[in-house]
């Protein structure tokens, strides 16, 4: 078991990092009353938690991406042929490298999701608990094929999930099982499952994955959209790893519609963020309303702050998760160009000249040659503001955007190249295989 010091040092943001020269992500529209801040995802517990990141006030974003690569020993790298800029060299973010299941079509044999019906009425905390813990899994992961004695593998991090559907599928976060080569799901009744990876999403920081099980008991999905700031929400997941069962801790919805930087290519958008104790080994696990639906999955906390977790909205996790269910991967339009969150460091870097109230964008670093950013003329340093007619202040509500805007769809994208403002047309196409 690793010191407490060496559990708190690990509490840091896991590299969810975007591949070069794409742009993605869910379907557009953030509330009016999001923000933005730097935050680490809820990492994995004992006994070896997975690294993850978090930019301290006043640091660059090219700092933050940097500790991530010092503390998790990767390298950034590149998937996908574009043109360079000294932008792109400083900010590009490593490439995840997990292979999610695919079948000989296409496409992964589920079956229909089958959720509870919902409670008519606000249940008690020790009601929730009761409704929920069946639905709440133990992940265990494993880095290498190291093992223990009795020959049993040597878990690396812990994790949490929720389980979807009687077929055996669990919705957790990405970060809990990315490089796992063995994943091992326990419920709630002790019975312990090799789990198969169906499919992760690194710029929502979601994942799907498969157990072969009977009798399983999926949880209550409620509506995001629907959460009021101030109502009640519980946390349970595995905090910490400790043995025992799954930890309770309860909460209201502090604010909504949150956008964390989560690197410099990568801000998920509209989440939760609650009171509620989240903890290592809280990640994956479910956020919970009076009535027992799961209304988010709890991700990331802020290190430098008390009180302050967020979770990704379950109607987000939604749409990717049965993406990810039905062919392993979630489908966006794609425009072929490397993105970075518009900031006063990128500003000063870059040496940008924009007009004085252009505060908040998406920097292109660098076009791929033969893509529809490059055709449409965007180039290396215009800053995106709008898509579609619609705000596009952060790679977040980008990646949100291209979710719900297909291959072969036009959209307008507005942008500033340097003092001047233009429109373009861009016909998004399919995205390569490398850049999913």
């Amino acid at each position: 078991m690793p010191s407490l010091r060496n559990l708190i040092f690990a509490v840091s943001l896991i590299g969810a990092f975007a591949l070069a020269a794409c742009s993605q992500g869910l379907s557009l529209g953030s509330s009016g009353n999001a923000s933005t801040a730097s935050a680490t995802p809820v990492p994995t517990a004992p006994p070896s938690i997975s690294p993850e990141q978090i930019a301290t006030p006043g640091e660059t974003p090219v700092a933050a991406a940097a500790a991530v690569d010092s503390i998790s020993g990767t390298t950034p790298s590149a998937s996908v042929e574009a043109t360079s800029t000294p932008i792109a060299a400083a900010l590009l973010a490593p490439a995840p490298t997990a292979v999610p299941k695919q079948a000989a079509n296409g496409t992964i044999p589920r079956a229909d999701v089958a959720f509870q019906p919902a409670a008519a009425e606000a249940l008690s905390t020790v009601d929730i608990v009761k409704l929920l813990r069946p639905s709440v899994v133990h992940i265990a992961t494993t880095l290498d094929a190291s093992m223990g004695t009795f020959n049993q593998p040597v878990p690396d991090g812990v994790g949490t999930g929720v389980i979807l559907d009687k077929a055996g599928h669990i919705l957790t976060n990405n970060h809990v099982i990315q490089d796992a080569q063995r994943i091992i799901v326990t419920l709630s009744n002790g019975q312990r499952y090799s789990a198969e990876l169906i499919g992760r999403d690194p710029r929502t920081d979601t994942a799907v994955i498969e157990i072969v099980a009977t009798d399983l008991t999926p949880a209550r999905l409620g509506v995001a959209a629907e959460m009021e700031v101030g109502e009640d929400v519980i946390a349970i997941g595995h905090a910490l790893g400790l043995r025992g069962g799954p930890t309770v801790s309860k909460g209201v919805v502090s604010a909504v519609g949150r956008s964390l930087a989560t690197g410099p290519q990568t801000t998920i958008v509209d989440l939760i963020q609650t009171d509620a104790s989240i903890n290592p080994g809280n990640s994956g696990g479910p956020l919970v309303n009076t009535r027992g639906e799961v209304v988010g999955i709890n991700t990331a906390i802020l290190l430098n702050g008390q009180g302050i977790g967020f979770a990704i909205n379950i109607d987000d996790a939604r749409v990717v998760a049965e993406q990810l269910m039905s062919r392993g991967y979630v489908e966006r339009g794609f425009m072929g160009f490397s993105p970075v969150d518009l900031t006063p460091a990128v500003i000063s870097q870059a040496g940008l000249r924009l007009p004085e109230d252009v505060l908040e964008g998406i920097v292109v670093t660098s076009v791929t040659r033969g893509y529809p950013a490059q055709q449409a003329g965007l180039q290396s340093r215009d800053v995106i503001v709008e898509m579609g007619g619609q705000p596009a202040v952060n790679t977040g509500q980008l990646s949100k955007f291209l979710i719900a805007h297909l291959p072969g769809e036009t959209v307008e994208v507005t942008f500033y190249r340097e003092l001047r403002r233009l429109t373009i047309e861009v016909t998004l196409t399919e995205q390569p295989e490398a850049a999913r």
